[in-house]
Order: C-alpha cells, then structure tokens, then sequence
C-alpha cells in the first residue's frame, strides 16, 4: 500500500530551513534543540517533512564469512601507498550475488577494529572497542548506530531499532552498545518488530507510558536540585564539572520531552498482515522488508539487523549447527555447506538492498538516502580472528561499483573506525573522529 505523502508538511511550511534544523539536531550537548522550542503539532509536522533526511542500517553476523569463498579472485601487482581501488575484478563463490547489485555496492578489504578475542570480539564489530577497553574511551563503547541515534532524538518515533537474534553462542553477536557500556536487547522476531512499527497501545498502556515519563522528571528534578545545594561548597573547577553536569540533565529532560510528543501520534497503518515468527532462516527476508517499511514511513532513520547463533542450517536444508561448520577444520563438506547458508544470507542482503532502490520516501528512493554496512566482527570463524573483517557498503549516495583493498601489512593502514566517521559525516553528524579512528576512509566518494 502506498503512503499518503499528502500528510507530511514541508520544511518551510514552518519557516526553517531544511538545512538548519538538521544541523541543529545534532548540535553539541547543551545548546538548544530547535524542535523542542516547537508546539507538540508544529513538532511532529516537522519530523515527518525530514523523512527523506538521511538514513543508516546497518547488519552484522557473528561468525563471519568463510574468507577463499567471500573474497574476489582479483590478483593485486601492486598496493600503491597500501591501497588500491579498482572495478575489474571477479566476486567469489558465496560474493557471486552481489553482482546485481555491483553498481550500488563497494566491496572493502584489509580493514578491522585490530581487535583480538575471537567470538569475544565480535561485539566490537560497530563500537570498534571491546567492552573490557570501553573505561579508557571518552564515549565507552557506543556503536555507530547509538551514537548517530543520539543527533536525531525527537525526529522519529524510535532514534533507532535494533533486531535479530537476541540469544545464540557467546550470547550472540551483540550488535549494538549504548556508550553507559550496556547493550541494546534487539527484537528477536518479525511478530514483535510488527507490533512494534505498526500496532498501537492501548488507552491504558498510553498513560502507563506517560507516568513513566512522569516519573523520569520527577527524578530528574530532585538530582538537579541536590546539585544545586551542592554547589555551595564547590570550587571553580568543581563548579565547571557541575555545570557540565547540569547540562547532561537538560539534555535528558529535552530528549524525555520529544519522546513523549510521540505517544498520541498513531502510528503508521500496517502495508501487510501482522506475521508469525517462525526461524531466523525463514524470517530474514520479512524482517529485512519490515526495516523497509520502518524507513519509508519515517518510524526509525536508523536500524540494525543482527544474525547470530540462532540462524540454524537445518532451516535451509544443511547437516549441522551454523558454529560448528564454521569451524570447519578445513573439511570440503563442512566448507560447502558453509557456502550455502553465507551465500543465502549474501542473498537477502541483495534483495534488501534491491527492496530499497525500488521503494520510495518523499525524496525519492530509499536507498539514494540510506547507507547500507554488511559484516561481521570476525574474519574466519575457523582460526578465530577478528581481522580484514568482511566488508560491504551499499546505497547512500557514495560512488560504488569498486572493490577497495588496504594492505594488512601497511603501517598507516587505516582502521575500520575510519568508515564509521564517513558513515557518520554522511549521515549528517559532524564528527571527526569515533573511536580508534585516524580521519575518514580513503577511496569513498
């Protein structure tokens, strides 16, 4: 079913410059958030006039791809200055694909977070920092996606959506992190995420909702004034800190504000029936079309997908558990069995991918406005590494169609953090830096 596009209201139909308020969302801690100065009707006008504003998804796994069957056969004279970019070359078995989507992708190689601990490192995959490292970074270890989601609060009705897999080995992939160091649970099933896009709480679960926000402030309020008689005491340098303090507190209360304006709003009417979860196999292609839909109707600019120990191969007609053949030992049967499912997963990722491109917002297709990462926190599964981590971008208005190298061997050879600040700066944060990274990534236009 289409969407009426006659309900979203123009830019200037409230006197602001598209511009300018996309800046002033992701404006530094403290200063003001324009939308918040808005009444609650003018607000959420706004945020639906901003649904061709710039979107990000990104979808990880947690045993990587089997690396002889994912990379291309291209064979490399040279790495000039450790990197080269080139368009001729052939994709490998599982990769194979990805071809019809070769002009809305780019393939990139020799990049990791240069992070050890095998399976336990795979949570590291958007943070580029172990949990265990995250008390020595300024912003802990926040995953891309909880730090864009942090610039856009108040626009939509979710900042963002975490779904997949939430059990699984090593408790799963662990996609997504908040920078207090605590993961975001993701909604296990399509039935759930359904509900959560498209069904509406009842009368009584609305006023549960507000008491909770209710309840928030009321918090809020007794913490600030316990530091205001605090500050009595304090000296200069003291007093800055609390002022720093104070400022974290408003930041809170404005992001409890534009939240709440949310809980009247219907949500968006459903464009399929409501579906039953089954098996992660058998689901992957629904909750990829239920992003779809979540993007389109400008419920969520931001999602992650994760695949972890609970996608089984039995689903798909393959003997054995999805860890063990990774652990393949180098075991043709148990390799081509990998191929297969790696290969089913690369599909979806296609289809995905060619969902966004015939599926339309305001502005046009989804994917000229969302910048699509693929990948996994580690490399080869079967000697547990967690470097040259597979690597696909797709969509996002970048030049693609390319396959990017970094030689491993390099020593300025850039980390995968350097993507994440070109993701990020494409998705409208001015940030130069997240994490380990050293700039923006080369060879990305």
């Amino acid at each position: 079913m289409p969407i009426d596009f006659s309900l979203f209201v123009q830019a200037n139909d409230f006197g602001m410059n598209r511009r300018l308020f996309l800046r002033q969302a992701g404006v530094s801690i403290g200063l003001p958030f324009l939308p918040s100065l808005m009444s609650p009707q003018i607000a959420v006008g706004s945020q639906q006039a901003m649904s061709g504003s710039k979107k990000m998804v990104c979808i990880g796994n947690m045993l990587g791809f089997h690396p002889a069957a994912f990379w291309p056969s291209e064979k490399q004279v040279g790495i000039e200055g450790g990197f080269t970019a080139v368009r001729e070359f052939e994709y490998g078995t599982t990769t194979q694909p990805l071809k019809e989507i070769r002009e809305q992708s780019t393939l990139i190689r020799g990049l990791d977070h240069d992070t050890k601990g095998g399976h336990f490192g795979i949570h590291s995959f958007l943070s580029g920092v172990k949990q265990s490292e995250a008390s020595s970074m300024i912003n802990g270890n926040v995953t891309i996606d909880q730090f864009a989601a942090e610039y856009i609060v108040g626009q939509t009705r979710f900042p963002s959506l975490t779904v997949g897999s939430l059990e699984g080995i090593h408790g799963g992939c662990q996609l997504s992190w908040t920078r207090t160091g605590t993961r975001v649970p993701p909604i296990p099933g399509p039935e759930q995420l359904f509900k959560k896009l498209f069904v509406d709480v009842t009368e009584k679960g609305k006023d549960s909702t507000k008491e909770r926000f209710s309840l928030h402030k009321s918090i809020l309020d007794v913490i600030r004034e316990q530091a205001h008689d605090l500050e009595r005491s304090l000296n200069q340098h003291d007093k800055n800190k609390l002022d720093e303090y104070f400022t974290s507190v408003r930041d809170v209360e404005k992001r409890i504000s534009r939240q709440q304006r949310w809980i009247d709003v219907p949500k968006p009417e459903a464009m399929i029936k409501q579906p039953q979860n089954r098996n992660m196999v058998e689901d992957l292609p629904l909750l990829y079309d239920l992003i779809v839909m979540a993007l389109q109707t400008n419920t969520t600019k931001i999602a992650t997908l994760e695949i972890g120990g609970d996608f089984n191969p039995v689903d798909l007609g393959v003997r054995g558990g999805y860890h063990s053949l990774s652990h393949h030992g180098q075991l043709q049967s148990r390799i081509d069995a990998l191929i297969t499912l790696e290969t089913y997963q690369i599909e979806q990722f296609v289809r995905f991918v060619k969902k966004l491109a015939v599926t339309l917002d305001d502005t046009g297709p989804l994917i000229d406005t969302t910048t699509v990462l693929f990948g996994s926190g580690m490399g080869d599964a079967n000697s547990h590494t967690n470097r040259n981590l597979p690597i696909v971008l797709a969509g996002g208005d970048f030049s693609h169609g390319r396959l990017l190298t970094f030689d491993a061997k390099h020593p300025h050879r850039p980390p995968l953090a350097n993507l994440f600040v070109t993701m990020l700066q494409k998705f409208g944060v001015e940030s130069d830096s997240f994490a380990k990274s050293t700039g923006t990534l080369r060879g990305l236009i």
